[in-house]
């Protein structure tokens, strides 16, 4: 499908339409399924991964930037650290299993007030950032994408944007440790 057709069902589907975004999902699945696949070499984390993967794409279809590349690019880095992440994910199960007999030690739960006392307390503090470093923490963080992928969406130089990422983070730091 060439990239006309995508990025006018990638619009519609940052609208909304339901319609657009299972277009998408078949025009673009195989390709993004055979990276997933080729990644993981497991079909269930394959599928997982692109289950994940247009989840996101669902709920970012917004952030997509036109001139920054194509539909489908933007949508294989989605998958690709979609499945990076699942690699470190089964990395780390395979480190640090629980013994045969061992129990796992589960902590009684804490009386806070949950994930969405959490989550505005980190909508505050990205409030607080630059608009540089938010826009710089937004990509690399809630997009997945590398410091390379954030300076070719910036084109801005590598050090700027680890310098904004580095000091973005350290603010935020500060301010949910208050």
């Amino acid at each position: 499908m060439d990239q006309d057709t995508l990025l006018n069902l990638l619009s519609a589907s940052a609208d909304g339409d339901k319609q657009a975004f299972a277009d998408l999902y078949q025009s673009t699945s195989s390709q993004l399924f055979a990276v997933s696949l080729k990644m993981l070499g497991r079909r269930e984390l394959a599928e997982e991964v692109l289950q994940e993967a247009y989840v996101k794409i669902w709920h970012n279809a917004t952030e997509y930037q036109h001139g920054k590349g194509s539909v489908l690019t933007w949508m294989i880095s989605i998958v690709r650290y979609r499945a990076l992440d699942m690699l470190r994910y089964q990395k780390v199960r395979k480190e640090d299993p629980l013994e045969e007999g061992q129990e796992a030690i589960f902590e009684e739960p804490n009386n806070d007030d949950g994930p969405q006392v959490h989550k505005n307390k980190l909508d505050q503090c990205m409030g607080e950032l630059e608009p540089q470093q938010k826009q710089a923490i937004h990509l690399a963080y809630y997009n997945g994408l590398s410091h390379h992928e954030v300076v070719g969406h910036l084109d801005l130089p590598l050090g700027t944007i680890k310098s904004w990422i580095r000091r973005g983070l350290q603010q935020l730091q500060r301010c949910l440790s208050l």
